[in-house]
């Protein structure tokens, strides 16, 4: 994938063909048009009328720019754009677009929020976020990056660099040997496997373990592990557990 979008504007014919099982169709059409090959290939035909392209082809599988044609394969799918005069040229660097969360500490870049990581809109800096993270607006008193919120168990705030400050550490300190094994005399141990969980100490002889929810605990489940809220509910550690709602409605004090 290549590093900027490219852009042409000229008068060019744009050809598009799709063949399928039983059937060809091609469309083709001439105009003064602006073509936009994006880094991810995508390619975009766009005349004088609205946002629409009037061609386009979608991450397709190989783009060739060669002496103003442009060629965009696909599988089945043609798209080619041949100009007959070319009014201009260029290449430039784009990035995404997010919201705009701080200041780049390696460069005098912004870093924006897009695509479950905050990234920096300059240099290569990239940070991933939790699935839940809000940005609270605060910064780190060691590095000075933006501080982050997310909910494991409590509510945690910290830096949006795991390197800085690490989120398994947090519910490490705050949940590891807390909560019993259902299944044997063993606590459960905080542990990283692709998500946070609760894992017996005595794996792999008890295979017992949870994936530890997005949500802080309010109560003890009448199976006794911790019962989370969450933003679907009230729910027990133990997503299979058919006693958590015997738990919530214990703790209902409705009239």
């Amino acid at each position: 994938m290549h590093d900027d979008t490219r852009v042409l504007a000229g008068d060019c014919t744009t050809l598009f063909e799709t063949t399928g099982a039983q059937t060809q169709r091609t469309r083709e059409q001439r105009g003064e048009v602006l073509v936009v090959v994006k880094p991810d290939n995508t390619v975009l035909v766009h005349d004088a009328d609205g946002y629409q392209p009037v061609a386009w082809l979608t991450r397709p599988d190989s783009v060739t720019i060669e002496g103003g044609t442009v060629v965009a394969r696909d599988g089945d799918d043609l798209l080619r754009v041949v100009t007959h005069e070319e009014h201009g040229s260029a290449s430039y660097p784009v990035s995404e677009a997010g919201i705009p969360v701080g200041d780049c500490l390696a460069c005098a870049g912004t870093l924006v929020r897009s695509n479950g990581a905050v990234r920096c809109s300059g240099c290569e800096e990239r940070y991933g976020l939790p699935a839940d993270a809000t940005i609270t607006g605060g910064r780190c008193r060691d590095c000075r990056l933006p501080t982050i919120r997310t909910e494991r168990g409590r509510a945690f705030e910290l830096c949006l660099d795991r390197e800085c400050e690490s989120l398994d550490d947090r519910v490490t300190d705050a949940f590891d040997r807390e909560w019993d094994c259902p299944a044997c005399d063993g606590d459960l141990r905080i542990v990283r496997k692709g998500g946070l969980f609760a894992g017996c100490e005595h794996h792999p002889d008890c295979e017992t373990a949870f994936a530890i929810p997005t949500g802080v605990v309010v109560d003890t489940c009448a199976c006794g592990l911790p019962l989370f809220e969450t933003s679907g509910g009230r729910r027990c550690l133990d997503a299979t557990c058919s006693q958590s709602q015997m738990s919530e409605a214990a703790t209902y004090s409705g009239p």
